[in-house]
């Protein structure tokens, strides 16, 4: 799988407002992550209180790079070790991803019409896809 070019290409165009807005969209995600599935508050105990900082740094990080997705190995291993060590399954990427779209949407306003919104749903399932496949190779391993 792979991106298509019109995702790509939003993306890059809203990486800017993404990037000022990364740590009141990433906040406001666990928030509404939390209301609309409180089974996954469990996940996050003991996280650092600063997570939402920590996922505003991987957001802007990924649509700074949309184009050159190598450049995030390094973040991707990080990303799925800390997945598997916290249990973070396949099924928990739809409450994310539902959560993150909808914050986004909130915080940017008229400026996150559909086009955008439906760019961003496809960058995020294509890395959370990217992710799954990495985590499965450390839960095997495990």
């Amino acid at each position: 799988m792979s991106l298509s070019p019109r995702a790509i290409e939003i993306v890059k165009v809203t990486a800017a407002p993404i990037k000022i807005n990364a740590e009141v969209i990433t906040r406001r995600m666990y928030e509404i992550l939390f209301a609309d599935f409180p089974e996954t508050k469990a996940l996050f105990e003991g996280s650092d209180p600063d997570q939402h900082k920590k996922l505003a740094a991987v957001v802007a990080a990924y649509a700074a790079n949309i184009e050159n997705l190598e450049g995030l190995d390094t973040a991707v291993e990080k990303i799925a070790v800390a997945h598997v060590n916290k249990n973070i399954k396949p099924e928990h990427y739809p409450m994310v991803g539902a959560s993150i779209l909808k914050a986004i949407k909130e915080v940017l306003g008229d400026t996150a019409n559909d086009e955008v919104i439906d760019a961003w749903k496809e960058a995020y399932y294509f890395l959370a896809e990217i992710l799954i496949a990495r985590e499965k190779e450390l839960y095997t391993k495990a």
